[in-house]
């Protein structure tokens, strides 16, 4: 991102009275969800290993399952990447996809349906037209962002 995009994320984060780490921002260029701190992880394989990053090279240095916690709802995104320099936490909008999820965008909203649950998630565009998740700490219940068919009795 450059300093611009830096500044207005900063302050959509900084409006939320949240932490940075807290934000997740969905992205329809990135191939996989990636985080950069090492505590959001509930589960992680440390051996696994990859470079991602198109201009600045980067090193996956394990991958995971991270816990969210989202308008009450806790939510489990399954194959995060652990890229420990990277400054913000990414969701994968084709790996959503992947597993089963439908993402809309129209008139500035983004909502997320899973296959049985119906709406998942929704969020308001940003200022500077991203789309931000901020990860909350109440767990009422629990949403998968996996969804393969085999697995949807126990949701």
């Amino acid at each position: 991102m450059d300093n611009e995009e830096e500044i207005l994320v900063m302050s959509h984060v900084k409006l939320h009275e949240t932490k940075r780490e807290d934000a997740w921002f969905l992205d329809s260029t990135c191939s996989n969800h990636m985080c950069g701190d090492k505590a959001m992880f509930y589960e992680l394989n440390e051996k696994f290993r990859q470079l991602v990053g198109n201009n600045t090279r980067m090193i996956v240095i394990g991958k995971g399952k991270v816990k969210l916690y989202l308008d009450g709802i806790h939510h489990v995104v399954t194959d995060v990447f652990y890229v420990p320099k990277l400054k913000n936490n990414l969701l994968s909008v084709g790996q959503l996809q992947e597993k089963g999820l439908v993402i809309l965008i129209k008139t500035g909203m983004c909502k997320i349906y899973h296959p049985v649950r119906g709406l998942i998630i929704k969020t308001r565009m940003t200022v500077n037209r991203m789309f931000v998740l901020i990860a909350r700490s109440q767990v009422k219940k629990t949403s998968y962002f996996h969804a393969h068919a085999q697995n949807l009795s126990h949701l």
